[in-house]
């Protein structure tokens, strides 16, 4: 079934099927792999990604693209696809991983609904803009989805692309972010939900400083204690803890308040 969008989706497809080729090259795809795609768009990366993956489902949500993607595909036993939405399409497989290269200002969804999945995929590989993926990864300075994020996935900047590369050109540096489930997390299932109000109230308001924010949590001893051991300024703002200090502070907090207090 042909979904009618509105209007066509604005997307950078690449310009070449040797940057494809080099992509799935450099990528842990094999043919043991449910491969999920999402934005195909012209099928430049479904086709790589049929030659090496067990099993490609493909989904795009733009009706035109999807007609031709269908014809060029007839022949390929190997490849699902579907006319649909990805942020509203229900994964059912429990391993699979994600390739991506989508209209840029649906990135932030899109990396919200891999992460935060019920069953989130083992690897991700998204193409998007430079300055969005500095934000998802806490670079330069940390930011409260990665420290949300950082305890169940590794992510990495992993190759930059040239404009040349996408047609139409870019007006932005675009990347390829790597995101990788960690195996085993490093904050236990049991304590995800505590741990994001934690963050959530540590990142609560981003101007004043982290003491100022964690002032019903923490006494201005504990404060003392947590700055002097962990090496952060008693004065420092949320963005200027990288993760490792947050995961002392949910650690310390974890230990000596919320294992007394259940009811924070």
């Amino acid at each position: 079934m042909v979904v009618n969008n509105r209007k066509s989706l604005a997307q950078n497809f690449l310009t070449r099927a040797s940057l494809a080729a080099s992509l799935l090259h450099n990528s842990s795809i094999s043919s043991e792999d449910i491969v999920y795609e999402m934005g195909p768009g012209t099928g430049m990366l479904t086709r790589e990604l049929c030659k090496k993956a067990k099993r490609v489902i493909a989904i795009e949500k733009d009706s035109n693209l999807f007609i031709k993607l269908e014809k060029k595909f007839a022949l390929n036993d190997n490849i699902i696809l579907y006319n649909a939405d990805f942020l509203k399409f229900n994964i059912k497989e429990s391993r699979y991983k994600v390739f991506a290269n989508i209209p840029f200002n649906m990135t932030s969804a899109v990396i919200r609904k891999i992460v935060y999945a019920p069953n989130p995929p083992v690897e991700a590989y998204i193409i998007l803009q430079k300055e969005a993926a500095e934000k998802f990864i806490g670079a330069p300075k940390t930011t409260q989805f990665s420290v949300l994020a950082q305890p169940w996935f590794r992510l990495k900047i992993i190759r930059s692309f040239k404009k040349t590369d996408f047609s139409p050109t870019p007006d932005v540096d675009v990347v390829m972010l790597h995101i990788e489930k960690r195996i085993p997390a490093l904050v236990s299932p049991i304590d995800m939900s505590i741990y994001k109000r934690f963050i959530k109230c540590g990142f609560g308001a981003r101007r004043r400083n982290l003491k100022s924010n964690c002032k019903n949590i923490f006494s201005h001893k504990q404060w003392q204690r947590l700055s002097r051991d962990l090496a952060f300024s008693m004065q420092a703002k949320p963005s200027e803890l990288h993760f490792g200090q947050w995961l002392g502070l949910f650690g310390f907090f974890k230990k000596n308040i919320y294992s007394i207090n259940k009811q924070w």
